[in-house]
């Protein structure tokens, strides 16, 4: 559905004060989100594989079944 400006001015003008400021708040928000994303390009991403955390838990032996670990992990922080 396509709305006016016009009507879309009246709906928010319509508002009370602190809901206007939402929607203002919000317009900044979605502004900021997809200028953003059509800057963004593949080239400044780095290449995960080489983030030091990679394998970091990969020689731990408590590990082994990660859903068991999960589990115990659980049991004893949670019970």
């Amino acid at each position: 559905m396509i709305m006016n400006q016009e009507k879309l001015l009246h709906d928010v003008i319509s508002l009370p004060q602190f809901a206007q400021q939402e929607v203002i708040d919000f317009i900044a928000f979605l502004k900021l989100r997809y200028d953003n994303s059509s800057e963004k390009s593949n080239d400044n991403l780095s290449d995960i594989g080489n983030e030091p955390f990679i394998g970091m838990w990969c020689n731990r032996d408590d590990m082994d079944d990660s859903r068991d670990w999960v589990r115990n992990l659980r049991m004893n922080e949670w019970s």
